[in-house]
């Protein structure tokens, strides 16, 4: 059966049952039909965490192989609820780029799905429409303060403010607008990204509540003047405005799992060029609420994990009490040289090859100093011998592997797992950060670099050393970092796979995130934008005269 066929098959209680069984009262939600609701800020409460445990599940570089990060997440939130630990989800909402694209949805997959998939990975309750349509609101509010007199002088070549759309659509990254004579505005260059990439995803992501939301809103830097001072939506009055048309938004979405975990899903910035995380809002509203919360971070540790644990850890006061990451033998042996059309044939030299990659994954954990768990996601050709030999290999990096078959058994197939997470969860650790909050921005890339994709050296565009000047003259030099590159490997070049040493990342381009609170650094030749491939998943989809569907995954 396909994930979909898996998923229409399972038998849905209404939200309210699983926000009771949650501990929400019925004042504290809004019913967006029988299966999915809003959880209102009435939610919110002012508790101390205490021993509320936070897991967090990361996984090795993203590879053609698949690496199932979600469907173990799903797995293992159910298991623990099955060894009667009190648990909640709290994940990311898919975006429709990915999902019309090459890598789909992200609700998990077999017997370890949020439902209703399909609602999910589509249209959902609107958050996604509701931001894009919040930014390009911004954007046209900014071209009209051009049209119109302009009192702070802003220059219409250094506006900084583009345009989104949640579909990957090539096209638009460069693009000319104002043109038609002066009624039309004024003609300037402008780009648009994915809604993903925005910064009011990674405001909504990091707001703690209403009013933090529209005082970040307000510091979102739009453009520079002819003086190149830089001009705040604040300075221009229209965080009020862009505030309202998130407030539904900002309430985080309550659905379940296939085993009826109840389950947060809340924002969907990408790792590589965002910060990767699901919202503060919507993790501590689980922690509230359950014994255990089991969240997730975007794409590989070197990424998801890293932004996790240096952007949104100190924003969400809660440091992770276990880290899984989750590996298999399929991308294993990619990253150890085997193609992707002989991955289900056994190849102990290939695996054996690409296992640094996962060492250097566990490495970085480690050197956060947290409990460490590797969650090795089985598939039906690997091997005894492959599976063996992994776990072998993290006993001497000094970690336990633990072998899940959530996709086919749900819950019950990633069972050892989720006592193993348990253990470590009361594990005695002292957190131990990567940089200093008062570390430049240039030192703050430099240990990233170093220390987590183990390159040799930085060296940074001279666009990008013009605007470090720019930075300091702010104020802007001590604000977290960023870095947006490719995720399928740990340079900035996708092609070096496995674990490449004795590499340079070049940051060509910096974007101040004042909203946000962090600086984004471009490096290689990521694109914040992404292209559609040649065969697009969305030639798989089909809908009926019933509007049943199929061929979405």
């Amino acid at each position: 059966m396909t994930d979909l066929e898996i998923a229409k098959a399972a038998t849905l209680k209404p939200i309210s049952e699983i926000a009771k069984q949650a501990g929400l009262h019925e004042d504290q939600i809004e019913m967006y039909g029988n299966y999915k609701a809003k959880v209102n800020l009435k939610s919110q409460r002012n508790v101390d965490f205490g021993d509320h445990k936070l897991v967090l599940v990361t996984s090795i570089n993203p590879t053609p192989a698949g690496e199932g990060k979600s469907t173990v997440l799903v797995g293992l939130g159910d298991a623990m609820n099955q060894l009667n630990k009190q648990t909640m989800i709290a994940m990311r909402e898919p975006s429709m780029g990915p999902v019309m694209g090459i890598k789909g949805g992200a609700t998990g997959g077999g017997y370890s799905q949020v439902i209703p998939m399909e609602d999910i990975n589509l249209h959902f309750t609107g958050d996604i429409h509701a931001l894009t349509s919040a930014h390009n609101t911004l954007m046209a509010l900014v071209n009209n303060y051009l049209q119109h007199g302009n009192i702070l002088n802003l220059d219409p070549r250094r506006i900084i403010w583009n345009r989104v759309v949640d579909v990957n659509d090539r096209t638009l990254r460069q693009v000319i607008t104002g043109l038609g004579g002066i009624t039309k505005g004024i003609p300037q260059e402008s780009s648009f990204d994915i809604t993903a990439a925005s910064e009011l995803m990674a405001i909504l992501c990091l707001a703690s509540d209403l009013s933090d939301l529209k005082s970040r809103i307000s510091k979102i830097i739009v453009g520079y003047t002819y003086d190149k001072v830089p001009v705040s939506v604040g300075e221009l009055g229209f965080e009020d405005a862009i505030t309202i048309l998130l407030k539904d938004a900002f309430k985080p979405n309550l659905v379940q799992t296939i085993a009826h975990t109840p389950t947060l899903i809340h924002g969907g910035p990408f790792a590589n060029i965002a910060h990767g995380c699901n919202s503060v809002i919507a993790t501590k509203t689980a922690l509230q609420l359950s014994q255990y919360t089991v969240t997730e971070a975007g794409f590989g540790a070197d990424l998801g994990a890293e932004k996790f644990l240096d952007i949104k850890r100190p924003v969400l006061g809660k440091t992770p009490d276990a880290v899984v990451i989750v590996a298999t033998v399929r991308a294993l042996k990619y990253n150890g040289g085997q193609s992707v059309k002989e991955l289900t044939t056994e190849n102990i030299e290939a695996l054996t090859n690409g296992l640094p990659n996962l060492q250097r994954h566990i490495q970085n954990i480690q050197s956060y100093e947290l409990p460490t768990v590797v969650a090795i996601n089985r598939f039906t050709s690997d091997t005894d011998a492959e599976l063996e030999l992994v776990k072998e290999y993290c006993e001497s990096q000094g970690v336990t592997a633990v072998v899940t078959e959530s996709w086919g058994k749900g819950g019950n197939g990633t069972l050892d797992l989720a006592a193993e997470v348990i253990k470590l969860a009361d594990s005695n650790f002292e957190f131990k950060q990567l940089y200093n909050d008062d570390d430049s921005i240039e030192t703050k890339i430099n240990k990233i670099v170093k220390n987590i994709y183990h390159g040799k050296s930085v060296t940074f565009s001279k666009k990008a050393q013009t605007q470090l000047k720019g930075f300091k003259k702010n104020g802007w030099e001590n604000l977290p970092v960023c870095i947006a590159k490719t995720q399928y490997s740990f340079s900035d070049d996708a092609s070096k796979l496995g674990a490449p040493t004795d590499f340079n990342v070049e940051i060509r381009e910096f974007i101040p995130k004042m909203g946000a609170g962090f600086i984004v650094a471009l490096a290689g030749n990521v694109m914040t934008m992404p292209g559609l491939p040649k065969k697009p998943a969305a030639l798989n989809m089909k809908i009926d005269a019933d509007g049943e569907i199929t061929g979405l995954f």
